[in-house]
């Protein structure tokens, strides 16, 4: 029987202060090695909430100057584990960030980057309007790489909708798609299981969806409810809350072999006419 890859997700409720959430972050990864996770994955916007864009923009850096950044490297090198930092807001000019997923290997190395190509500009409903091109600058490159025995296909909560993206990531080789997310709670209750359980059955690849939870210090209201849905469409961990913890699970990357052999979908790209 293959060796199970032993996983963790840290759900969230980032705040206003960097300092505070790399704490609060901290603690829960430490929590998650300790349980014996070889790879911990942390939600969007792990390091500040902030709806204020003055105040926003004062609190980023750019990558090479982010004290967070450094932090959790020396964090998954103590730990000895693979760290997936659901993203982090890297000044990239004076008036934008990227919204930046990163992935920092036992060594403490940063081995893979990827910034959010989908931004979250939307109207819900006559209440709730979203304009994250406000705050970031879009990323144009899907990114996979390695985590041990995983083959990631990195993403940030909204890429979410857009299935062509995950396909692309399926078919050059990612049997674990990592999405983590802030999802707003009227969308999550309404959307947020069911799109995770999708990409995962179109795929046949394990899905880890660490995300923000709760009322956070800026007014934003998250959904939580983080996820590891596995290739079958079976969700097999569940926070079923908003509150911060871990969740743990094991993946058997050998499952994603055996569903792509039986539902060949990936290998089939069908021509079709309009007109």
């Amino acid at each position: 029987m293959a060796a199970k890859f032993p996983i963790a997700l840290v759900q969230m409720r980032a705040g206003t202060q960097p300092t505070q959430n790399l704490i609060d972050a901290s603690a829960m990864i430490r929590k998650a090695a300790a349980k014996g996770a070889q790879l911990v994955c942390t939600p969007e916007n792990t390091h500040l909430i902030q709806s204020d864009r003055s105040l926003f923009l004062q609190n980023i850096h750019a990558e090479k100057d982010e004290p967070a950044l450094r932090a959790f490297g020396d964090l998954a090198k103590e730990l000895g584990i693979f760290l997936l930092l659901g993203s982090l807001a890297i000044k990239v000019s004076p008036d934008k960030a990227a919204n930046r997923s990163f992935l920092i290997n036992p060594q403490g190395e940063i081995v893979a980057r990827y910034d959010k190509i989908h931004l979250f500009d939307v109207t819900i409903n006559e209440r709730e309007t979203w304009r994250e091109s406000d705050y970031f600058r879009a990323g144009s490159h899907a990114i996979i790489t390695q985590a041990g025995p995983a083959t990631l296909g990195l993403s940030i909560c909204y890429d979410l909708r857009f299935a062509a993206l995950y396909r692309l990531l399926a078919q050059n080789g990612a049997n674990v798609l990592t999405v983590p997310s802030a999802f707003t709670r009227v969308t999550g209750r309404a959307h947020w299981e069911v799109l995770l359980r999708a990409r995962a059955i179109e795929c046949g690849a394990y899905v880890l969806a660490p995300a923000q939870g709760g009322v956070h210090e800026d007014g934003r209201r998250t959904w939580g409810h983080s996820m590891v849905v596995d290739p079958w469409g079976e969700v097999i961990a569940i926070l079923d809350h908003d509150q911060p913890g871990v969740l743990l699970a094991d993946l058997d990357l050998q499952k994603c072999v055996t569903v792509r052999q039986r539902i060949p979908a990936l290998t089939l790209d069908a021509k079709y006419d309009l007109s």
